[in-house]
C-alpha cells in the first residue's frame, strides 16, 4: 500500500466521532517509576512508546476523540483473580501490586486524564476488552474504529487487537506507541501478527488525521 493510499485510509478509518483511543495498562504500577515491572517499564520510556501514548491522548483530547483507559487491578484480598497461569502467580509475587485504590493503578505521567476519559478497570483475566466494560461502552459511543496503545506487546496487546477484531471493530495499531520485551519482540510482533488483523501506522501519521485542537478540561 502506498503512503497516500495508508493516509487515506487512515483518514476515513480515524473519523473522530467513529473512534476510541484505548491506552492498555498506562499505569504507576506497570510503566512509572516505581513499576512492579521495570524492564517492561524501561522498555515503553527509552522506546518513546510512552510519550507517543500520552501525545497520542492530547490529540484526541483536542480533536473529539473519545479516550478510553484500561487498567489492570486487583483486590488486596486477591479475590476474584486469576491463578491459572504461571504468570498470574508470579504477579501475585511481586513487591509492587496493582491494588484497587492505590497509586499503582493511577495512570502514568506524562499522560493527561481528561474529565471525559472513561476509565475501565478489570479485576481478571489477560484481556483489556474480552469480559470486561469495553465492547458494551465502545458500542454506545458508537465506536467503528478502536485505536490500541500501551503495553505489553507480548500478551494484553494482542489479547486486545483479536478481541476488538472478533468483535467486528477496525483496529488501528500505532506501532511506535506500544511496548514489550525485549525490545526486539514488539517489531516481530508489529509485522508477523497485529499487521495481519489490523493497520499499522505511526504516532505522527495518526497525529495528522487528527487535527482540530480543541479546549477539554482536565481532570
Amino acid at each position: 500500500m502506498t503512503s497516500t493510499s495508508l493516509g487515506d485510509q487512515l483518514q476515513e478509518q480515524l473519523e473522530p466521532s467513529g473512534t476510541v483511543l484505548l491506552t492498555v495498562e498506562c499505569q504507576q504500577g506497570v510503566v512509572g517509576e516505581e513499576s512492579a515491572l521495570p524492564e517492561l517499564a524501561t522498555a515503553a520510556r527509552a522506546s518513546g512508546a510512552l510519550a507517543n501514548v500520552a501525545r497520542l491522548v492530547a490529540a484526541a483530547h483536542g480533536a473529539d476523540v473519545q479516550v478510553m483507559h484500561a487498567v489492570a487491578e486487583r483486590r488486596p484480598d486477591g479475590r476474584g483473580a486469576n491463578s491459572n497461569a504461571r504468570l498470574f502467580r508470579a504477579a501475585a509475587r511481586l513487591p509492587v501490586q496493582q491494588h484497587r485504590g492505590s497509586a499503582a493503578v493511577r495512570i502514568a505521567e506524562p499522560i493527561e486524564v481528561a474529565d471525559q476519559d472513561i476509565v475501565v478497570r478489570r479485576l481478571h483475566g489477560l484481556s483489556p476488552v474480552a469480559g470486561t466494560d469495553v465492547d458494551p461502552l465502545l458500542r454506545n459511543l458508537g465506536c467503528r474504529t478502536l485505536v490500541v496503545t500501551g503495553v505489553s506487546a507480548n500478551v494484553a496487546i494482542p489479547n486486545a487487537v483479536f478481541d476488538a477484531v472478533n468483535l467486528g471493530y477496525t483496529v488501528v495499531v500505532p506501532g511506535d506507541a506500544i511496548a514489550g520485551v525485549p525490545a526486539d519482540y514488539t517489531p516481530a510482533m508489529i509485522r508477523h501478527t497485529l499487521a495481519l488483523v489490523s493497520t499499522v501506522a505511526t504516532t505522527e501519521e495518526v497525529l495528522r488525521c487528527w487535527k482540530s485542537p480543541r479546549r477539554v478540561t482536565r481532570a
